[in-house]
């Protein structure tokens, strides 16, 4: 009886613990996990609203990026312009300007107070050394000490003279000389014996001729010290030349012959100091072309390789004023080509230069280089130096 009461109560206490398990699972879940379930759910909401919001913006910056990259391309425009290549010759050279001098020259005046008994000459007469010029009473008799042509006579046959009135005066006109200043910038590159040319515009003359003195006492003036270089020109053969006019002495440094040329607008220049040129692909595009220059003058310059003759090359534009702002600074990554063609420019417009074909009508010819410049050389700096009749004399009788 008592092992029976014991089982009993052992499978009851069974049932209560069971009972209890069964109870314990079907109780609601504590509060604490409710918040953390809606502490999800809200995270999640404000993810999706991220997302929303981010396609938005992105959406909108989509929509002024467009606008902004239209409207640059409306606005700016990569113009070309064309040059073409010729054939020539360039020189580099130095050049100094002075005027026309008498090399001899000599006034023949009376040695005392007498007459004159005769003239044996006329203005005008070439004469030889040695002729007689004139002849006074005193018996003293005037002769010409060098070939020449006798520039004026002052007195007529009978007149009464006084000691050192002029009678006579004889130039030799056909052996002439120009005195240049050099300044010290120059004077390295100029040498007696060095070759040059002797033009005077206003006689339609040139002359061939050579360095033949450099006076290296220097004179200063405005601050820089010049040198006097000086040029015999033999001028017999030229007409209507005379003293005091003004001449230009040329030093020729370099020279090309035949050389393919181009207008020194023509040349871009990259970041190594390099030159280049555009050349037009065959798919209309454009394309830089390295050049390797020679003997340039300011104006031209001679290309060695990269560009033949008569070939057509091209350079950008200057930009026209009204880009400015956005349109100018981000001109580099949205752009519109545009060519200026030399053949139908008609169908094209510009936007900075003329862009048309060089002109070659005052290429330089014989060497002559413009002034200025920072080519090899550079422009030299030319003014008349000394009187203007070296050698003159006065003669008196004997």
């Amino acid at each position: 009886m008592g092992m029976d009461n014991e089982k009993t109560e052992m499978a009851q206490e069974e049932e209560r613990t069971a009972a209890n398990e069964q109870n314990e699972q079907n109780l609601p879940e504590p509060a604490a996990g409710k918040t953390e379930k809606k502490k999800k759910k809200g995270r999640k909401r404000k993810i999706i609203k991220r997302v929303i919001w981010t396609v938005v913006i992105l959406a909108v910056l989509g929509v002024a990026g467009w606008s902004i990259y239209s409207r640059l391309r409306a606005d700016y425009k990569v113009t070309y312009d064309p040059y073409t290549a010729s054939v020539g010759s360039i020189s580099n050279s130095l050049s100094f300007t002075g005027s026309m001098q008498l090399v001899n020259s000599a006034s023949y005046v009376s040695d005392g107070d007498t007459k004159v008994r005769e003239i044996y000459v006329a203005a005008g007469d070439k004469v030889k050394s040695g002729d007689k010029l004139i002849r006074l009473a005193n018996g003293t008799t005037l002769s010409a000490d060098f070939d020449g042509t006798v520039s004026s006579v002052s007195v007529e046959k009978g007149a009464e003279v006084v000691k050192d009135d002029a009678l006579v005066a004889v130039a030799d006109f056909d052996h002439m000389k120009v005195s240049v200043r050099v300044g010290e910038s120059n004077i390295s590159q100029v040498a007696v014996g060095q070759d040059c040319k002797v033009t005077v515009s206003s006689a339609n003359a040139n002359f061939d001729a050579k360095i033949d003195a450099i006076d290296y006492a220097s004179y200063t003036g405005n601050n820089v010290a010049y040198y006097t270089a000086t040029v015999y020109v033999d001028t017999a053969q030229a007409e209507n030349l005379w003293p005091g006019m003004q001449a230009t002495v040329t030093i020729t440094l370099e020279e090309a012959q035949n050389a393919t040329m181009l207008k020194m607008e023509a040349l871009s220049t990259a970041r190594d100091n390099t030159a280049f040129v555009y050349k037009e692909n065959e798919n209309g595009e454009m394309e830089q072309v390295a050049v390797t220059v020679g003997v340039s003058n300011g104006n031209y310059v001679e290309i060695k390789e990269g560009v033949t003759a008569g070939e057509t090359v091209y350079k950008i534009a200057e930009k026209e004023e009204e880009q400015t702002g956005l349109a100018a600074l981000f001109s580099g990554l949205f752009s519109n080509q545009q060519v200026n063609r030399p053949s139908n420019r008609g169908n094209w417009s510009g936007s900075g230069g003329s862009g048309g074909m060089p002109d070659f009508s005052n290429m330089p010819s014989g060497g002559s280089f413009p002034g200025g410049g920072s080519f090899p050389g550079g422009s030299g700096s030319g003014g008349s130096s000394g009187g203007s009749s070296g050698g003159g004399s006065n003669r008196r009788g004997n």
